[in-house]
């Protein structure tokens, strides 16, 4: 998808935006900045005055930006923080690693991953085409009740229920992963009858966000590592 506007670009969000860090609340303002860096997801940004400069130790000096260490406490994390010095449009505002704070909220709904993007959405839709899945050879589901999940720029997902699935081939997984509009997807290795594993293409939220509560409990196969038919098309 190509982005309505040049990069970076930045926008007021307009909601309080919070940043827990080793216990407390490191950043608390309704001052952020979404910047798009890329045309992906935007980050947030923030003005230098909404962080404790006491919580920053100097870590690496770059062309156009300070690198941080963030420290609070005995907790340290290096690197998490850049201050932009020499892109005119970026200078004077700090960028914090998302990956780098316990948590991050907006207003007081927890956010994951990266802040949502306002010009990308998410509409999950019934269906009533039929929709095969194969591996190997291997029927692994079949449906005629398929909720498909269309999300701005990504490919069509389709999850169908866990009753039109072979559980007998599938084994939980450890694996998890957060995403910003949906929540955590947990997943499912298969395991073929002659002993074949697969491992996590089968996923499944047991909680998603809201705005995708129809798809809770159904499983999503991972279209790019299995074969997939729609009203006996073959899909690519």
């Amino acid at each position: 998808m190509t982005m309505p506007f040049t990069k970076p670009h930045i926008e007021d969000r307009g909601r309080r935006v919070r940043v827990l860090f080793n216990g407390k609340f490191v950043v608390d303002t309704v001052n952020a900045k979404l910047v798009w860096e890329n045309p992906n997801y935007p980050t947030y940004y923030f003005v230098k005055s909404d962080l404790d400069p006491s919580l920053l130790r100097e870590s690496e000096k770059l062309q156009d930006a300070q690198v941080y260490d963030l420290a609070s406490g005995d907790r340290v994390v290096k690197g998490a923080v850049t201050e932009f010095t020499g892109n005119k449009e970026l200078a004077g505002l700090l960028k914090i690693a998302f990956s780098a704070a316990d948590a991050w909220f907006e207003e007081d709904e927890r956010i994951f991953v990266h802040p949502k993007d306002p010009y990308k959405r998410v509409d999950v839709l019934q269906s009533s085409k039929n929709v095969r899945v194969e591996i190997d050879g291997v029927e692994i589901a079949k449906t005629n009740k398929p909720r498909f999940l269309f999300e701005t720029g990504l490919r069509r997902r389709t999850y169908m229920p866990l009753t039109d699935v072979r559980l007998d081939l599938l084994r939980p997984s450890e694996t998890t992963t957060p995403c910003p509009y949906k929540g955590v997807a947990n997943y499912y290795d298969v395991v073929l009858p002659n002993g074949k594993i697969h491992k996590d293409v089968v996923w499944y939220y047991r909680a998603p966000l809201a705005e995708c509560i129809q798809i809770t409990g159904m499983a999503a196969f991972y279209d790019e590592k299995v074969d997939v038919w729609v009203d006996g098309e073959k899909q690519t």
